[in-house]
């Protein structure tokens, strides 16, 4: 029917139909509807399917994409103008991309497109991974702490004497997280633009100034749930609320990540953590995470955690598509709500694909 209305379609103008028909955005307009108060705005509807076509054509400025949504009539009546007069000029889709980060637009259709299709679905693996984001920001300020008090007597170095008190020591984030809701664990996580450092494949430390996109997918490269923090932040302050986005989504079985995730007090050397195992087996899943020696003695997985855990490579291809093919790399949005929203949209893009290829199936 599009086709005999508006002639034949393109590659990626199938995909992006099929993309729109299952996410249906126009369920999530409501916060952007004119409340009869001052001059009504453009419709939001027709700027966010444009905002995933700039995904599925993986253009990473919005510039670029006006020129070519201007210079293509079919695409141009799949978002909604008829006429190229009819398409907002730059600054208001500047805008109307502030209101989509704010409100999380991305983040509800994607939400609402995983409970539908796969509410109902016994997942077998959910895969967990973190990549970097590289951004062309300066990095935050942090904020320095307030001075303490200096103590009336002065503080003895080394261990307190025998029936001295111990002073108790500051619980860590591990150990806060599970007693949290999901909103709690997701307001402590650092959000800001600063410098992660990391070991590459060959052993040399890569430093980059950024953020970095935790990443939850299930077999059949299925990005389900997605959770943005500072490069900095080590990929195990991000498991237990990755662990507790999708547990209200879908029912899984494994919980698979790499050795950048620690290991529990009881198989591993001291200073590891076992709040995530514990965390996971609590939810009635089965941790199968990578074993990292440090500094220790390698324990090898078993044969069958080895042979279910091969298949964590499908959230790295999730990754790499979303770098590659949907407009992640490079980025020219800055703050964190902004390139949340704008890896979103390429996140909800390369999920519909792939739920519409298992549909198919």
């Amino acid at each position: 029917m599009i086709e005999e209305e508006i002639g034949p379609l393109s590659d990626n103008e199938q995909r992006f139909v099929r993309i729109v028909e299952l996410a249906h955005p126009e369920r999530f307009m409501s916060p952007y509807a004119w409340l009869q108060i001052g001059r009504k705005p453009e419709d939001r509807l027709p700027m966010a399917k444009a905002f995933i076509a700039k995904a599925v054509w993986n253009f990473s400025n919005t510039r670029h994409f006006l020129d070519y949504l201007r210079n293509s009539p079919s695409l141009r009546r799949l978002c909604g103008w008829k006429t190229i007069s009819q398409i907002p000029s730059e600054p208001t889709f500047f805008r109307a991309f502030a209101e989509f980060a704010k409100f999380r637009l991305p983040d509800k259709i994607h939400a609402a497109l995983i409970k539908e299709n796969l509410g109902d679905t016994l997942v077998g693996h959910i895969s967990r991974d973190a990549t970097a984001i590289p951004a062309r920001e300066k990095t935050a300020v942090k904020p320095t702490p307030p001075p303490e008090p200096e103590p009336e007597t002065p503080k003895k170095r080394g261990r307190p004497a025998k029936g001295q008190p111990v002073q108790p020591k500051e619980p860590r984030r591990l150990e806060l997280q599970p007693a949290r809701s999901l909103q709690e664990n997701l307001a402590d996580l650092p959000t800001l633009c600063d410098h992660g450092t990391k070991r590459n494949s060959q052993g040399y430390k890569e430093s980059r100034i950024g953020y970095k996109l935790h990443l939850d997918a299930i077999d059949g490269a299925i990005p389900i749930s997605a959770v943005l923090t500072s490069a900095s932040v080590h990929d195990s302050q991000v498991f237990i609320p990755l662990v507790q986005m999708p547990f209200q989504r879908v029912t899984n079985l494994y919980d698979l990540a790499d050795s950048a995730y620690p290991l529990p007090r009881d198989l591993a050397p001291a200073g590891d953590a076992k709040e995530i195992h514990a965390f996971s087996r609590q939810l009635g899943h089965v941790p199968i995470i990578d074993l990292n020696p440090r500094r220790g003695e390698a324990i090898p997985l078993d044969p069958a955690s080895r042979q279910r855990f091969k298949q964590r490579s499908s959230v790295e291809r999730v990754n790499s598509q979303i770098k590659d093919n949907f407009g992640a790399r490079p980025l020219r949005v800055w703050g964190a709500a902004k390139v949340m929203c704008h890896l979103m949209f390429g996140v909800l893009a390369s999920t519909a694909i792939q739920l519409f290829q298992r549909l198919v199936i």
